[in-house]
């Protein structure tokens, strides 16, 4: 992303809008309908959510299950190719691959990330 590109300043009130929070993978399948996307059931806290990853290329659906991974907790669901996703998960990309964020230690799932 060039300067050009990259988004425009927020101020810290915007940021605290932003619900990150930890999860583990329970399970993790490629999308029925959707060549790029995995379909991951996370763990956040006491509740299960349905998450789209746009990760199928670079990560094995057995890779992913029992990580601790970083979500957007608090994104509004959408529906991605029939599949109702509920958060996003977080991930960098490194020259040719891309790496989900994830804790350096195993903590507990639905923790808020601050």
């Amino acid at each position: 992303m060039t300067t050009q590109d990259a988004p425009g300043e927020i101020s810290i009130d915007d940021f605290v809008k932003v619900e990150l929070k930890t999860a583990r993978v329970k399970a993790a399948e490629p999308h029925p309908d959707a060549d790029k996307l995995l379909v991951l059931t996370v763990e956040v806290g006491e509740e299960e959510r349905t998450i789209c990853a746009g990760i199928r290329q670079w990560w094995q659906p057995e890779q992913l299950v029992g990580k601790n991974i970083i979500i957007v907790a608090n994104l509004a669901p959408r529906k991605l190719r029939g599949v109702l996703s509920q958060g996003m998960l977080l991930a960098v990309q490194d020259g040719d691959s891309v790496v989900p964020l994830t804790s350096m230690n195993p903590v507990q799932s639905g923790l808020r990330v601050s």
